[in-house]
């Protein structure tokens, strides 16, 4: 019995150094965790959706890729409310309708690249994405004298490659975070109006088409009431933040202060 009591004695120190040893192994795999789980809240290889901005501001963009009667009157509301659009162009429209986009360029809104053809971005290899960058943005500067670096996939579709290439090319790959929905024909003005009004916020970017059925008629209740509200409608490159960036999983652009 003294013998078990002696051996039970000497055991103790051994097995508090085995539980501090489990305590450290579990303490480095959490801290191994918390690392690796950090470094997925920031990514380099996602667009931009939205922007970190304490300021009341928001960017409204135009997706331009069919007809073009509409821009004439778009461009009046957004000049009575004192709003600049950023307007992503596809190649072939700009060739199609190239007073349409001098006159946008004019009137001091930003001409921005929307691809050559409208392709599926994610669907075509690095050298073909380049090619339809390079080619719009050629297009755009023959037309107004400007060489954009903002870049909008169609359909809003991208993969990693989409944007590392934009990247290595120096485009600002840009998306939205307030989907007007004005494409789809069952939509209608209110639920356009309410998608808009209601989940703009501070550093938003908000996404219209123009040749729809209903955003040139909606628009100025639309700036009416983002302006009532305080709002600034700023072109995207007066949004985005150009250096010190780390982006979010969730496309926010913000400030990187290390």
């Amino acid at each position: 019995m003294q013998l078990f009591f002696v051996r039970t004695k000497n055991l103790v120190p051994i097995l508090f150094l085995i539980l501090v040893i489990i305590l450290l192994m579990i303490n480095m795999f959490a801290a191994k965790e918390y690392i690796f789980q950090a470094s997925k809240q920031y990514s380099d290889d996602i667009p931009i959706y939205s922007v970190e901005c304490e300021e009341r501001k928001c960017a409204i963009t135009f997706d331009c890729a069919w007809g073009a009667d509409d821009i004439p009157s778009i461009l009046d509301t957004l000049d009575r409310y004192n709003a600049k659009g950023t307007f992503f162009i596809v190649g072939l429209w700009a060739k199609k309708y190239p007073d349409t986009v001098k006159l946008i360029y004019e009137r001091d809104h930003e001409i921005a690249n929307h691809g050559y053809s409208h392709a599926h971005m994610a669907q075509i290899p690095g050298d073909k994405i380049e090619e339809e960058i390079l080619l719009c943005t050629r297009v755009l500067e023959e037309i107004t004298g400007f060489r954009t670096n903002l870049f909008r996939p169609p359909y809003g579709e991208y993969n990693s490659t989409t944007v590392k290439v934009a990247k290595n090319l120096q485009y600002y790959t840009i998306q939205w975070d307030v989907d007007s929905l004005d494409w789809k024909k069952n939509m209608s003005k209110e639920e356009i109006f309410k998608r808009v009004t209601q989940k703009t916020s501070n550093g938003s970017i908000i996404l219209f088409h123009n040749d729809t059925l209903y955003t040139e008629e909606i628009l100025p209740d639309i700036l009416e009431n983002l302006t009532s509200n305080g709002f600034r409608c700023v072109k995207v490159s007066d949004l985005i933040l150009k250096e010190n960036y780390k982006i979010r999983y969730d496309g926010r652009q913000m400030r990187d202060e290390r």
